[in-house]
């Protein structure tokens, strides 16, 4: 098994001489970040698996007392996760067609250029709204405001959101090594409330970094907050 991840590590640092196996046509999947699914930003890699992430991304995972690896959840050194030179110095050199309009664009522009592909956003516009396959089995509350509070698991402190118990947690209970069962997604119609995370900070800190209602705006429909990310999100390239 040990060789084996370190097979899969090398081999995720190599190209061929010539450029990426398979030509540009999956260059922008072959340079995505596991954990956003988009072009690496600011890549760096683990130094124990060689798995290569965004720096943002891989950020709430170097804030708990013992970090895993979002891929191959093997036990990492924080102190050991440098800048990926190898995978920026890539993303420079190749080009890969926009998904929208098939222009070739650098990797490393790919991220501006999708956010301003008119292609792309038209793309976006016209994705069919989701429906849930399969009903939940709590009735949806209709005039209840999507706003909840939750208990710590470690100590009982009540009346905390989501947020709150992010900060609470990371505070109060960083070096606590108890198996605990997540208040938020014990609260969902379809969590387990007898099931407890290995590792309950880093299971905060990567599913629940922030609450949907502290940003989304539920008073507008969803064309309208569509619109208002895509402008914010020019707004920022």
């Amino acid at each position: 098994m040990a060789m084996f991840r370190s097979l899969v590590a090398s081999a995720q640092q190599r190209q061929p001489p010539g450029g990426p196996a398979g030509g540009d046509s999956g260059l922008e999947a072959q340079y995505s970040c596991p954990i956003c699914l988009e072009v690496y930003h600011r890549p760096v890699a683990i130094g124990s698996c060689g798995h290569t992430f965004c720096g943002e991304c891989l950020q709430p995972c170097l804030q708990v007392p013992s970090p895993l690896c979002p891929l191959c959840r093997l036990p990492f050194d924080p102190k050991k996760v440098d800048k990926a030179a190898h995978v920026e110095k890539q993303l420079s050199s190749y080009k890969a067609p926009c998904r929208g309009c098939s222009k070739k664009v650098t990797l490393a522009k790919m991220r501006a250029h999708v956010a301003s592909c008119v292609k792309v956003q038209e793309q976006m516009a016209s994705c069919p709204k989701f429906v849930p396959v399969v009903p939940t089995s709590q009735p949806i509350p209709s005039a209840v405001p999507n706003r909840s509070t939750f208990a710590c698991p470690y100590c009982g402190a009540r009346n905390l959101d989501q947020q709150e118990l992010v900060k609470h947690c990371v505070d109060s209970h960083r070096s606590d090594p108890s198996r605990v069962v997540c208040p938020i997604c014990s609260a969902m119609p379809w969590g387990d409330p007898s099931y407890k995370s290995a590792n309950f900070l880093q299971h905060l800190l990567h599913r629940h970094k922030f609450s949907y209602d502290t940003f989304v705006d539920y008073s507008i429909d969803e064309e309208a907050a569509f619109q208002a990310a895509l402008a914010l999100s020019l707004s920022e390239n």
